[in-house]
């Protein structure tokens, strides 16, 4: 196809950002999106390529995943530029068009490693795959009480001078880090972290609901998969949970599998905290896309079964949720919007990274960052910054 001509996906139900258009159309030219409108108001150029479907299809921006470790058996702890080639170019198959390469709790070296490996690559990425816009640092300052998958003997207290080291390898690049503030050093850490623009994530922390609450005037904006990893509610110390629960200023991560929290927890989570602070994650493991059998966790065995990744000893240990499903699974167990699907995926993590004046929302001079859904929600197409990436075949 020629590179100045435009793709043009005609009649179908458009998820713009400020409204839904039932026969609609969306116009993409050289990496943006150029026009969008009602079927009636579309102009046919010379050199566009239309691609017309039924009303019954879905156009929704791509989904932006902030905590992913890995998929099709790749991981950003590998620290190659293969690996991350191999998870930026299967993550469109689920409607992903972004997300953070997430480290995890393994010896400095391992992860500064992954950090500059991480870096490198985000600098000379090509728009036919899902982008990395930044790094998520899972850890290493992490309480040992609520380590999860994370090997403990790596655990370190927050520590401001390793994080700047971190950053200057990794170009700049990290973009959020999980951390447990109530540890030693936490809130200092929180601090720099808020002054220099990286989201600070509560989470694999034991802290009480003041400490989260001192965490917060630190600069903590954003909960680490919510209900895992953190101090749950108690009527006497309402808890990490608690706090995500009643404070506005948080965004809150969560994994819709029906097994890291049972589809009652994701409802009473979504009616709680609303589609006005959730973001759906997956955080996945190598093992997504994958047969079952056993596979690396940080030098850990990891053993799947259809839907479920455990440790030798049965602790959860990430999963293998595709975007694609835990979107369906949300839908079926909050009776949420599809409308509210878009800012859990894409509006919340853009605006949580800073993102929004190009990505999260179907909008004219966006990034053309599209997923195309049919009847029923299965990922049909995806584009990422314009170029097809992904097609169901029939």
């Amino acid at each position: 196809m020629d590179t100045h001509s435009s793709i043009i996906i005609y009649n179908v139900t458009v998820y713009s950002e400020n409204q839904t258009l039932k026969n609609g159309y969306i116009k993409l030219t050289n990496k943006k999106i150029t026009e969008i409108g009602e079927i009636h108001q579309y102009v046919r150029q010379p050199k566009d390529h239309l691609i017309e479907l039924s009303p019954s299809y879905k156009v929704i921006p791509g989904a932006i995943d902030v905590h992913i470790h890995g998929v099709n058996n790749a991981d950003a702890m590998d620290g190659t530029t293969e690996a991350l080639k191999t998870m930026a170019r299967t993550l469109p198959k689920e409607g992903t068009t972004s997300f953070l390469a997430t480290t995890m709790t393994q010896s400095n070296e391992a992860v500064e490693k992954a950090l500059r490996n991480a870096g490198a690559y985000i600098e000379e990425q090509t728009n036919r795959d899902a982008e990395i816009v930044g790094i998520h640092l899972e850890g290493p300052f992490i309480s040992p009480k609520r380590a999860g998958a994370q090997p403990p003997t790596h655990i370190q207290d927050p520590n401001v001078a390793l994080f700047q080291e971190w950053q200057k390898a990794a170009g700049g690049h990290i973009k959020l880090v999980t951390l447990a503030p109530e540890q030693p050093n936490g809130l200092a850490l929180t601090s720099y972290l808020k002054e220099t623009n990286v989201v600070a994530s509560i989470g694999h922390s034991d802290s009480t609901y003041d400490q989260v609450g001192e965490a917060i005037k630190a600069g903590a904006s954003h909960i680490t998969h919510l209900y895992n990893g953190m101090r749950g509610l108690h009527h006497r110390e309402p808890g990490v949970l608690g706090a995500a629960y009643l404070r506005d200023e948080l965004f809150v991560e969560l994994i819709t599998d029906g097994i890291h929290c049972r589809p009652e927890m994701v409802k009473l989570a979504y009616d709680q905290i609303t589609s006005e602070r959730m973001i759906l994650i997956t955080d996945s493991l190598r093992a997504k896309w994958l047969k079952n059998g056993t596979y690396d966790l940080g030098g850990q065995p990891v053993h799947v079964n259809d839907t479920t990744a455990t440790l030798a000893d049965g602790t959860l240990a990430g999963s293998i949720l595709k975007m694609n499903d835990a979107i369906k699974n949300t839908m079926s167990f909050t009776n949420c919007s599809l409308e509210d699907i878009v800012k859990m995926t894409a509006e919340n993590p853009a605006k949580q990274l800073n993102l929004f004046d190009t990505k999260g929302s179907l909008k004219v001079g966006k990034d053309a960052d599209i997923v195309v859904l049919n009847e029923n929600l299965d990922v049909e197409m995806t584009f990422c910054r314009g170029t097809l990436s992904f097609k169901k075949e029939d």
